[in-house]
């Protein structure tokens, strides 16, 4: 999707910028996640993105998994894009995303909020540490190699 690819890179989030990476594609994971848009129409009209790319990102987005097609008309034939579970999946990003864009893109109040459709409660996106609980402080963050790496692609001091 991004014209470019990332194949020298052996990283999750070069992988993932290769199918969600481009401009419109969290956009409209966005209106289907939160918006609850699920027609062509209903992407068009909220986005005003132009019709050869939604199409190109929505056929793209069934074709990695992320949504699927399902025919609500026969005549004239329609469809509706549906979100799976993989692209659920991507609402934590977009909460952090938004998180950042708040604090950082923001001039004043978030202009939206995410809330738990259960308590009622406010949603945020956190990270966490699997032994201690939570890290507060971004230095605290290393990246190290891990099991899906390429032998060949370790450094011969690691």
């Amino acid at each position: 999707m991004l014209g470019k690819t990332y194949d020298s890179q052996v990283c999750s989030i070069a992988r993932s910028l290769e199918v969600i990476g481009e401009r419109w594609s969290l956009l409209i994971v966005r209106d289907a996640l939160f918006g609850g848009a699920t027609r062509y129409s209903d992407f068009q009209r909220s986005l005003g993105i132009a019709t050869n790319i939604l199409k190109a990102r929505l056929d793209g987005f069934v074709e990695a998994g992320i949504m699927r097609r399902h025919r609500y008309s026969e005549q004239p034939e329609l469809y509706e894009y549906l979100l799976t579970d993989k692209g659920r999946a991507l609402a934590h990003a977009l909460v952090a995303l938004s998180e950042w864009g708040d604090r950082w893109a923001t001039d004043g109040e978030p202009p939206i909020l995410y809330t738990h459709s259960v308590c009622g409660a406010g949603v945020t996106q956190q990270t966490v540490c699997a032994h201690c609980g939570r890290v507060d402080d971004p230095a605290e963050i290393q990246a190290t190699i891990g099991p899906g790496m390429p032998p060949e692609r370790i450094p011969q001091e690691a």
